[in-house]
């Protein structure tokens, strides 16, 4: 897991961070600490320039992630909602770097 971890955060952005949390994850309630990392990574492209607005709606967007699959038993579920959450938050970071490359 520790090897894990350190791939993915040695990873050079978002998209490849994503990539390999795809290909080493586990279908298992151990991906949650592959997931944090992978938002971690995304978040760091866009967090610090939204605005009251679009943080409040990216905040709703992981709750509702943590909501989909909160009646359901088995850790594949939990894998999901790690899964589900990172999605958000590569979805922003995309965003983000659309909107930086557009600006230049």
């Amino acid at each position: 897991m520790d090897d894990i971890k350190s791939a993915l955060n040695a990873a050079p952005g978002c998209d490849r961070a994503m990539t390999l949390f795809e290909a080493c994850a586990y279908g298992a309630s151990g991906d949650v600490q592959f997931g944090e990392v992978v938002e971690k990574k995304c978040e760091a492209d866009f967090l610090g320039r939204l605005k009251t607005p679009q943080k409040l709606s990216y905040q709703r967007e992981l709750r509702v992630c943590d909501r989909k699959y909160r009646n359901k038993s088995g850790t594949m579920y939990i894998s999901a909602t790690a899964f589900c959450r990172a999605e958000v938050a590569q979805r922003y970071s995309r965003r983000a770097l659309k909107a930086g490359q557009a600006g230049r």
